[in-house]
């Protein structure tokens, strides 16, 4: 599976990106696929998780309620709308797939075996 990811880009604080993730080869319905980002000087961290069999989300308390993570199946995407940034949202954007990931484990890198190159999105306060 290979993984691309797009959308990113500089926007002001309380402005909206929309981050896109495509798949393409060996197609999975059932797993995981998920957004990590990582801010300069720090750790990538989990920031939402859609499970691809039930649609179910997950996010990261610090985007909860202005993140919203979706699927496209028909188009093997994954979208990440962003709203209301904030300066703090600035950091490299990746997406990831797993097949085999459990639930207790999927806001964590290990879990996922396929990762985008990361997008950049800058939020200027």
């Amino acid at each position: 599976v290979q993984l691309q990811a797009s959308g990113g880009g500089l926007v002001q604080a309380g402005g909206s990106l929309r981050l896109s993730c495509a798949a393409s080869g060996p197609t999975f319905t059932s797993g995981y696929m998920a957004w990590f980002r990582q801010a300069p000087g720090k750790e990538r961290g989990f920031v939402a998780a859609i499970r691809l069999n039930g649609g179910y989300t997950y996010y990261a308390d610090s985007v909860k309620g202005r993140f919203t993570i979706s699927i496209d199946k028909a188009k093997n995407t994954v979208a990440l709308q962003m709203n209301s940034l904030k300066a703090e949202d600035t950091a490299v954007y990746y997406c990831a797939a797993s097949r085999t990931a459990i639930l207790s484990a999927i806001r964590t890198e290990r879990a996922y075996a396929h990762w985008g190159q990361g997008t950049q999105v800058t939020v200027s306060s």
